[in-house]
């Protein structure tokens, strides 16, 4: 993956995996509980694209000190849980950067691969949310993905316009600093202002 990515990517998992962590604490999880479910959160998103697209090595297999990155980030997590309370803002404007880092690097998998551009966007939509996913599901929660955060949305925006640049005349680094930029702020005003997806609510009301 190209140097500027690779930055991002090292600081977003060890951020996911910080988030994992707490999500873990407030479960009471042990500590091999807290590690589980950051290295989870901070990798899940991407074995599970591998997985499906048949994309091996792992990335974690192919890099296993990503493993040790995540776990020394929970560990220190545990350590600095009160402290971190404070920081909430700032992990949520990692998150979102982490979140257009991830949705790039999937997309970039998939267009090695040679796939077409609905599975590109979808391979990136997987790589950016499906940690989250999997971090609220061993968690007990219901996933925030699936909660009207604009959240995959922002994921599934940023795959659409990168595959479009792609029959662009710019350079990779520029299509991929452009979906960054956009996508980070994106996401971002919508945690500012608050914007979410449109519900679908349904009673069952025993058929009257």
């Amino acid at each position: 993956m190209p140097d500027l990515l690779h930055i991002v990517y090292l600081v977003a998992i060890t951020a996911e995996a910080m988030t994992g962590a707490m999500s873990a604490g407030r479960r009471q999880m042990d500590l091999f509980g807290v590690c589980f479910v950051a290295t989870v959160t901070a990798l899940g998103g991407g074995s599970v694209r591998d997985v499906l697209l048949g994309h091996y090595p792992l990335s974690w297999v192919a890099h296993p000190e990503y493993l040790w990155y995540t776990a020394a980030a929970a560990l220190v997590t545990t350590l600095i849980a009160r402290a971190l309370r404070y920081l909430r803002l700032v992990f949520l404007m990692v998150d979102a950067l982490g979140l257009v880092a991830f949705t790039l690097i999937g997309c970039d998998v998939a267009l090695r691969l040679g796939h077409a551009p609905t599975i590109v966007v979808v391979a990136g939509v997987i790589t950016g949310v499906c940690g989250g996913i999997l971090r609220d599901i061993f968690c007990g929660d219901i996933p925030l993905v699936f909660r009207r955060e604009l959240y995959a949305s922002v994921s599934a925006l940023v795959g659409v316009a990168y595959v479009a640049l792609q029959a662009s005349p710019l350079a990779h680094g520029a299509q991929v600093v452009i979906c960054l930029i956009g996508g980070f702020l994106l996401r971002a005003a919508a945690i500012r202002f608050d914007w979410k997806v449109p519900r679908f609510v349904y009673h069952d009301d025993g058929g009257h």
